[in-house]
């Protein structure tokens, strides 16, 4: 399982040693603000698709999306 942990700038230092020191935790590697948006925006996106499919919620069509342009 991958856990995102939003650490503060001046604490990043300290945050990675203590991960790092865990036996359980296989990889720690940090990421930039704009890669973890990027990752927030997926997760979104695939649950919104979960729901889609499951009927509790309708998404737009393409068409729908390009007429908005």
């Amino acid at each position: 399982m991958i856990i995102l942990v939003d650490i503060p700038d001046n604490k990043v230092s300290f945050g990675m040693e203590v991960l790092k020191s865990l036996s359980f935790v296989k990889k720690t590697t940090p990421i930039s603000p704009s890669a973890s948006k990027l990752w927030r925006d997926l997760q979104e996106a695939a649950e919104e698709v979960r729901l889609h499919k499951q009927g509790k919620i309708k998404l737009k069509t393409a068409q729908e999306l390009l007429n908005e342009l």
